[in-house]
């Protein structure tokens, strides 16, 4: 059986640990009690959405058209690679948390496709020039009557996504604190 290499993270101090704690719950709340509305987050993954039509649309229509998602989702991803590769805990976890996050908006673009409620950003193109993305990608699929269904289940695969960072930001942190007799006696009971 394969297994993945352990990496041995950079100490978090147990005060930086707890202000992460503490923004990603505030940002959790913020996000289930406002569905729907942007985060200063969001802005961010438009701007690399945008930029992502115009690198890939070098490569021609159809590698252009997916290309704001694609690199939506690999800017984040590779920020990520690169913050394990210094072993860094928090940088990787937000990262993380960013891809999923990023999906959500991802998700949400998608069952946009039948509502068509979004307002459209595009750089370069007249408005009425310009198309909504998940239209044309799920009309080239053959799968529009279903964008808000698929859109659904992306923003839940999302939403399980940035909860498991968390809970492995947690259990990764917990991992790194020293040993000792009292911790250990808290978890583990004696005979």
């Amino acid at each position: 059986m394969m297994q993945l290499p352990e990496i041995h993270w950079q100490r978090v101090p147990r005060v930086q640990f707890i202000a992460w704690a503490v923004f990603y719950g505030l940002l959790l709340i913020f996000l289930a009690f406002h569905f729907g509305q942007l985060t200063l987050l969001d802005n961010v993954h438009l701007i690399i959405h945008e930029a992502g039509h115009m690198l890939f649309g070098w490569f021609g229509e159809t590698p252009g058209l997916w290309g704001g998602t694609l690199f939506q989702l690999l800017v984040p991803a590779l920020l990520a690679a690169a913050f394990i590769a210094r072993k860094e805990l928090p940088g990787t976890v937000f990262c993380i948390f960013a891809f999923f996050h990023s999906l959500s908006g991802v998700a949400a673009y998608m069952a946009d496709a039948l509502r068509l409620e979004l307002p459209l950003v595009t750089v370069g193109a007249i408005a009425d020039e310009s198309m909504h993305d998940w239209v044309r990608i799920f009309t080239q699929l053959g799968v529009l009557r279903h964008a808000i269904q698929i859109g659904d289940a992306v923003r839940l695969l999302a939403w399980c996504g940035m909860l498991a960072t968390l809970a492995w930001f947690g259990w990764s942190w917990w991992r790194q604190a020293p040993i000792t007799s009292k911790r250990w006696s808290t978890f583990v009971r004696h005979p």
